[in-house]
């Protein structure tokens, strides 16, 4: 197990720099040039000329690549184009409302999906199968946005339950916190939900069809160890596959329902940033959410042993 991890954490540093290449052409990729673009309309060519050697544009692209990737190496991402602070100091002062949300929508997420994913399949071709089925479809055919706004219009304006905009940092209060974020988190997760819902049946159907199952029901096995001990947990593969993928999502979600919700987390930065056409931060932030989907995906693989031990690395 441990060298298949440092494997693994090795092969991350290709992909992370095929990553680091594709998030630093933006410059070059983005239409038209990008001095002329940030300096505006009315510019002079002195002030162009002026913002492309603070750009190095001036430069070619491997020495302004080689440059780039030296500094985030040492953990500098360069410094925005609008405030001109720190890329890195700006995202940690947002990455904490962006993490919570997604951890909290990760976790409604597998709470909601899992269980009624393997109350549809024990109950398969029944009116709680076809209910199930019906509100997964539902949910998955629906933009997060439009559930976000649904969420936002009855449990805030009408039932004022929630808070319908804004975030309590935890410095106010934990609970006060997590109240800001479950419409923002069940809007995010609606799509997720529907997903886990979908192919936790699927798979537990399966699972539920094999002789050991057909074995353990005819020597007495009580449903709740039946379903939970041995078919769900030979069924946690795909599971657990699915839910590492769905944090592509989260990622791309959190975008939108940030800016729903005004929650002043990563999405609204970049945001923010592709409005001003601020590249350092779009980098940035591109860079750390790429980071963190190879991460996920690696846990993934080693929560494979965990669930099923033939599983040899």
């Amino acid at each position: 197990m441990f060298s298949y991890t440092c494997r693994r954490l090795l092969m991350t540093l290709p992909v992370m720099l095929f990553v680091a290449v594709f998030v630093f052409g933006l410059l070059d990729l983005a239409p038209g040039d990008p001095a002329a673009l940030l300096a505006g309309e009315d510019a002079t060519p002195e002030h162009i000329a002026q913002i492309r050697a603070n750009l190095g544009l001036d430069q070619s692209f491997p020495v302004r690549f080689g440059h780039w990737i030296y500094a985030v190496a040492h953990g500098d991402l360069g410094q925005s184009m609008y405030t001109g602070l720190p890329v890195s100091q700006m995202i940690a002062q947002r990455i904490t409302p962006t993490f919570t949300l997604m951890v909290m929508t990760l976790l409604i997420s597998v709470i909601l999906a899992i269980p009624m994913g393997t109350l549809a399949a024990w109950k398969h071709n029944r009116w709680q199968d076809r209910s199930v089925m019906i509100f997964a479809v539902l949910i998955f055919s629906v933009p997060s946005f439009v559930v976000g706004y649904i969420l936002a219009w009855v449990f805030g304006l009408q039932l004022r339950w929630f808070p319908v905009q804004g975030y309590v940092p935890f410095s106010s209060g934990f609970f006060a916190s997590l109240h800001t974020l479950i419409l923002p988190a069940l809007a995010l997760g609606s799509v997720y939900v529907a997903l886990i819902t979908r192919i936790t049946r699927a798979t537990m159907l399966e699972t539920l069809s094999q002789d050991y199952v057909r074995t353990a029901r005819a020597k007495g096995v009580d449903n709740r160890t039946l379903l939970f001990r041995h078919a769900l947990k030979n069924a946690a593969v795909p599971i657990v596959t699915v839910v590492g993928i769905g944090v592509a999502l989260l990622i791309s979600g959190t975008v939108v329902t940030e800016t729903v919700f005004s929650i002043p987390g990563l999405g609204r930065l970049v945001v923010d940033a592709i409005l001003r056409r601020d590249y350092p931060v779009i980098q940035g932030t591109v860079l750390l959410f790429s980071f963190l989907y190879v991460i996920v995906n690696l846990l993934v693989d080693l929560l494979y042993r965990a669930f099923d031990p033939r599983i040899k690395y």
